[in-house]
């Protein structure tokens, strides 16, 4: 039987993966392992209350090794629940214990050992337990033997009884999102009736850019109600009867809108000049093709959970992609402010280019703080917050979005001889255009 310390190094990166993975719900899975030889499967991390329960269901069960004399006992694979506090200890255990198996720690909950077995059978095995201590655990899969690839079907439900005696679904740090999403689904749609009683109130001045903002508002505020949908049913069933297909449907058009209106609006579209360059046009093709592989990521990650190859990975590619987007937005900013600053030194409309420098300098630094806050900050409070309060993390990242929209919308609103809307024209155009050409240059 393979000992813990064997394969140490390996086991240390599965224990760091696994304290820092964060859920999104505790909905009811199915998972179909093939063929997987890790010696740790995560399947769900779940904060509980003092009423927790957590029931695991394998059938389709099989096993292969690649040498032929290896012999599995059963004894060496299972389900357990662990703290995240609880894997030093583990590692900790594993160094004076020969022969130490995770399953056979102080340390671990069992929900389900897979034992009695004879060849590969195609029954069902079933086991639960009831978690009366508060905390958040980790339900993973271990295999003592990893020279045994394991394949089978699990069925894994967790979840915490209120005071009515109904199962609730979601984890005890994310009971206030369904009140939270729906409270800012209220928000966007109030946002979105003002902004559409100023864009026909002046409508005789509004641009496309004005439009494309208005569509933003739209899937913001759809986006809102399918996560208040979404998270209703989880709690109530487990499962989110299709609204978290609607979800990433809205979040996918958010995403690219989102993004999009940032790089028009750094490019000055509509507001400096009525065209795009073609460094401009680029950036902008760019962006959207990326958009829509983060959201592709998004649904994989959403959609697999853990206990998926690959699932760890996928996370590091969408957080490369974000990171990727973000970095790109902030090229047309940077050539609209360098182009401002030439014409700046004009003589006719300096003091009109200056306005204008001075709101497209203020947007850079917002959209800094904006991207900054919404992907490091929120991150790290997510990782030092208590379990019970994960849902603070929600409303720093809502409330920030909600800051940045309401800065964007407020300085670049359809307002009537607003001295940083106006589109160039004539001599003024002319000039825009030629600077724009020798800094491509």
């Amino acid at each position: 039987m393979a000992t813990l310390p064997s394969c140490k190094p390996q086991l240390l990166s599965i224990f760091f993966l696994i304290s820092t993975t964060h859920f999104a719900a505790g909905e009811i899975k199915n998972t179909h392992i093939r063929h997987d030889s890790r010696p740790m499967i995560l399947f769900q991390k779940f904060g509980f209350t003092s009423d927790g329960h957590v029931s695991v269901s394998v059938n389709h069960l099989s096993w292969k090794s690649k040498y032929q004399n290896a012999r599995l006992k059963p004894s060496s694979l299972g389900f357990f629940l662990v703290r995240d506090k609880s894997f030093s200890r583990i590692l900790n255990e594993s160094e004076y214990t020969q022969g130490f198996c995770m399953l056979s720690s102080h340390y671990v909950k069992i929900v389900l050992r897979l034992s009695n077995l004879g060849a590969p059978i195609d029954r069902i095995f079933d086991g639960s337990v009831i978690v009366d201590e508060p905390d958040e655990y980790n339900l993973v899969f271990g295999n003592c033997q990893p020279e045994f690839e394991v394949s089978m079907k699990v069925r894994t439900e967790m979840y915490n009884v209120d005071n009515n005696g109904r199962k609730d679904f979601l984890p005890a740090g994310q009971h206030p999102l369904p009140k939270l999403f729906f409270l800012f689904f209220v928000v966007y749609t109030t946002f979105f009736a003002i902004w559409v009683f100023v864009c026909v109130k002046q409508r005789s001045i509004i641009d496309k850019i004005h439009l494309i903002m208005c569509a933003l508002l739209i899937f913001k505020s759809m986006k809102m109600l399918c996560a208040f949908e979404d998270y209703m049913y989880i709690k109530n069933t487990g499962t989110p009867h299709g609204w978290d297909v609607a979800f990433y449907f809205f979040g996918f058009f958010k995403g690219v809108t989102l993004f999009t209106v940032i790089v028009l609006i750094g490019t000055g579209w509509s507001f400096l000049k009525p065209y795009l360059q073609e460094r401009e046009k680029s950036v902008l093709m760019f962006v959207i093709p990326l958009q829509v592989l983060e959201n592709i990521a998004a649904v994989v990650i959403g959609e697999t959970g853990p206990a998926t190859k690959g699932w760890f990975t996928w996370n590091e590619m969408l957080l490369i992609m974000d990171v990727v987007c973000c970095c790109t937005v902030f090229f047309p900013i940077v050539w609209s402010i360098r182009t401002l600053r030439e014409a700046s030194t004009t003589d006719g409309k300096a003091a009109r280019n200056l306005r204008k420098l001075t709101l497209f300098k203020k947007f850079y630094m917002v959209v800094i703080a904006y991207l900054y806050f919404t992907r490091v900050v929120v991150s790290v409070m997510g990782s030092i917050v208590n379990y019970r309060y994960e849902w603070v993390t929600t409303l720093a990242s809502e409330g920030g979005s909600l800051v940045f929209y309401l800065f964007i919308f407020h300085n670049f609103q359809p307002v009537e001889k607003n001295p940083y809307l106006l589109v160039q024209d004539g001599e003024e155009g002319c000039q825009m255009a030629e600077e724009g050409s020798l800094l491509e240059k």
